[in-house]
């Protein structure tokens, strides 16, 4: 993996990450088409501190949103904690139990079996996408018919909402190319959340999932058997803190966009990009990517 690599797959995850289209496919696909093997553990590692530089660059771009919002007073702020809270608890309840299935059942009892192995495959990938994609659009097209009416104070985010998304991020965590931002976006905007509301809760989702996500891949860069110590961990991070570095800024730009089309009612045109996506990647496995 070249300095070029990284910032090819900064750019395309710093891109992606922020834009519910699955930036965990683009750079699955990114890594396939420059020859390089995503379920490897330092490509699992360098994809979450991907993550990690977007998880900056919405600290960055949100701070002055969340702080009128969730920080004006104690109560605001108590109630936002209470609901990233129970949203987070579901994720993970869900989308570790859902791993852990996986891990039992996907592999016929192999050994040492872990969900990343299927990470490569874009025979999974594709119908992801297509099922974030159909979420997407039909969240659109009923945000469109049904605009907010709800207290604007609270954006329609309340506990129901808060655990139906936190539910939705926990069944999107196994699965590459279903989009983690675009379907909790989604289900936000499908219960009623305001646009803008929807999209910062879900951020503020991504921030504190971020931190244990980079965990989890470095303990399993550790545990894997060709890497022992810590100057073949530090060597495998170097790579990812330069990564780390581009994809802020790529989501910063990324970020901004994303922001106008929720603005201007284009919500669904991501879930028709998710399907096209989703067709391409389907041909490119039948290709034997």
């Amino acid at each position: 993996m070249t300095l070029l690599h990284v910032v090819i797959l900064a750019i395309v995850q710093g891109l992606a990450e922020l834009l519910p289209v699955s930036s965990s496919a683009h750079v699955v696909v990114s890594e396939k088409l420059l020859g390089m093997d995503p379920t490897s553990p330092e490509m699992t590692l360098l994809l979450v501190m991907l993550h990690t530089g977007t998880m900056f660059a919405v600290i960055v771009y949100f701070w002055k949103q969340w702080a009128k919002t969730y920080f004006h007073s104690a109560e605001a702020f108590k109630q936002i904690v209470i609901l990233l809270f129970v949203a987070t608890a579901l994720t993970g309840v869900i989308g570790e139990g859902l791993i852990k299935g996986i891990e039992k059942f996907g592999f016929h009892g192999a050994k040492n079996a872990e969900v990343e192995l299927l990470f490569g495959r874009l025979d999974l990938i594709a119908p992801a996408l297509a099922a974030a994609g159909l979420l997407i659009l039909i969240a659109g097209i009923y945000e469109k018919r049904h605009p907010f009416e709800g207290v604007i104070s609270t954006g329609g985010l309340g506990m129901t909402q808060g655990v139906l998304i936190g539910i939705v991020q926990g069944l999107c965590l196994p699965f590459r190319g279903f989009s983690r931002s675009g379907a909790t976006i989604s289900t936000g905007l499908l219960a009623g959340v305001e646009k803008s509301r929807a999209e910062a809760f879900s951020f503020a989702l991504a921030v504190v999932l971020t931190p244990a996500a980079d965990g989890r891949e470095i303990l399993r860069l550790m545990k894997a058997e060709r890497i022992s110590g810590g100057l073949h961990l530090a060597s495998a991070m170097t790579p990812s803190l330069i990564g780390m570095g581009c994809a802020f800024v790529a989501g910063l730009l990324a970020l901004k966009w994303l922001s106008k089309w929720l603005e201007s009612d284009r919500w669904y045109f991501f879930g028709i990009y998710c399907l096209v996506a989703a067709a391409v990647v389907e041909a490119l496995s039948h290709m034997g990517y």
